[in-house]
Formats: structure tokens, sequence, C-alpha cells
């Protein structure tokens, strides 16, 4: 199978504070490509986070 990691960016402050591994063969997931709700450490609450590719 092949996975791709991906970096999760706060939609607010724009810092990259999660990672994590999608499946690339069938496209992006649908929850993906909304974003997460998502804990923010800098403006300690919960955030939209989309995904940012590296």
């Amino acid at each position: 199978m092949a996975r791709e990691f991906v970096w999760l960016q706060c939609s607010e402050t724009g810092d990259l504070n999660y990672r994590s591994s999608v499946n690339t063969k069938g496209g992006m997931p649908e929850g993906l490509k909304d974003g997460l709700s998502k804990y923010s450490p800098r403006l300690r609450k919960h955030t939209i986070h989309k995904v940012k590719r590296k």
C-alpha cells in the first residue's frame, strides 16, 4: 500500500502541529479535504487544521 506523510496546518496560526499518513492510491479522504478539528497548543483551543503536503 502506498502511504504518504502529510502535515496538518492550523488555519488560524499557520503552525504545523500534527503529522499523519494517508493512503495515496485512492486520492485524499473526504474528512481530510474539509479539515479536521484539532487542538492548537499556541491558542489553547480547538481549531480547523488543513492538509499541507511537504
